[in-house]
């Protein structure tokens, strides 16, 4: 027993050495080629082994015949496994090198080339690395796609913004200048029509200032217990008179009281937009129907009008930024904002907005999350 313990001991500190030099070599060549790194480590093993052997050989005083044979055997077994580990390291540098060739579309042409993974890796940890990678190219692309939309809606809206604001400031200037050069028929008239349009002017900045804390996610919210029978007759309270005005009806049959935890004035201007929205769009004689209903955990909010239906191109361009219609570019289609900023509101309460048309018109629909019981 004590025997076996001392050629334990030999064969133990020889191997020792030979992984502490390999360690140093790992280190070493860590900046370097992996096929280097992949042929240190059977090179270290069959030292270990070797240095092992030629340890206990030396404690066992064998002859130097049988030292010659065991180091002959060491020799040709390191030469095999060090080929083996060569061909098995060019392997993998030639998997890593396709990738990072492949890599390089994500950075190439602006992004426009998809990155496609080499058709086989050498190792599973290259093949997850492709896979990733792919991956990352999808979601690069989609945000490249929805950075271009944006960018187009933003030149649209400033584009809009600019002929909403050059012919309310035109007509200003003309009645100033009339004012001021006592020319004005109906001085009275004048000053009706010039505090119009600067309350005009001054809800559309109002909405431009919101839209711009929404998409900034700097838009502050206090939430509270709210039943949404009390939303929505606040909200239809509100247009009333602009209907009224428009020879439009509104009507808030279907609404279940069901609570939400939302910020009371965020919310109550969704409907506002929602309901101006679709009074504007809504001929005389129309109406225009407000229903809220419990769906799961979900609570639905619907307004109905009776435009006629949007064309089916344009629905999924409804609630983007500047979007007012086919050939809406006058007062009182707005600045386009209304229903962005509707959108940008609800998804600031976790929730979603959508529209769809129905027989004779529109529905949207906001969809908020439930209140606890």
């Amino acid at each position: 027993m004590h025997d076996l313990l001392v050629i334990a001991a030999y064969a133990a500190a020889g191997a020792a050495v030979a992984g502490l030099l390999g360690a140093l070599a790992l280190r070493l060549l860590r900046h370097r080629s992996v096929a280097l790194a992949v042929a240190v480590v059977p090179t270290v093993s069959v030292t270990a082994m070797l240095a092992g052997t030629l340890s206990v050989a030396w404690a066992m005083f064998l002859s130097s015949h049988d030292l010659r044979v065991i180091i002959l055997v060491c020799a040709m077994a390191a030469v095999v496994s060090l080929t083996v580990a060569l061909l098995l390291g060019r392997r993998v540098v030639a998997g890593s090198r396709a990738l990072a060739s492949a890599t390089r579309a994500l950075g190439d042409g602006a992004g426009l080339t998809p990155f496609t993974a080499p058709d086989s890796a050498p190792t599973a940890e290259l093949a997850e690395l492709g896979r990733e990678l792919a991956a990352t190219s999808a979601k690069l692309a989609a945000s490249r796609q929805r950075e271009r939309a944006l960018e187009a809606s933003r030149r649209e809206l400033v584009a809009w913004i600019s002929h909403d604001l050059r012919t309310p400031l035109a007509g200003l200037r003309a009645m100033a200048e009339a004012l001021e050069d006592g020319i004005a028929e109906d001085p009275t008239r004048y000053h009706a029509q010039i505090r119009a349009e600067v309350e005009r002017l001054s809800a559309m900045v109002g909405d431009l200032f919101e839209l711009s804390r929404i998409q900034a996610g700097a838009l502050p919210l206090s939430p509270s217990r709210i039943s949404v029978y009390d939303l929505v007759g606040d909200a239809i309270a509100g247009a009333d008179a602009l209907a009224r005005e428009h020879g439009v009806r509104l009507i808030g049959h279907g609404v279940e009281p069901v609570p939400v935890e939302v910020d009371g004035r965020e919310m109550t201007r969704v409907l506002a937009n929602l309901l101006v929205n679709a009074i504007h769009r809504t001929p005389a004689d129309g109406t225009v129907a407000v229903a809220a209903h419990r769906e799961a955990n979900s609570v639905v909010l619907s307004v109905t009008d009776g435009c006629g239906g949007i064309p089916p191109e344009d629905l999924p361009r409804v609630f983007d930024t500047g979007w007012r219609g086919t050939g809406a570019r006058t007062p009182p289609a707005g600045a386009g904002l209304g229903l962005a900023i509707v959108r940008g509101i609800v998804e600031a309460h976790h929730g979603y907005a959508a529209v769809r048309n129905v027989p004779g018109g529109c529905r949207f629909d906001v969809v908020l999350p439930a209140a606890p019981n």
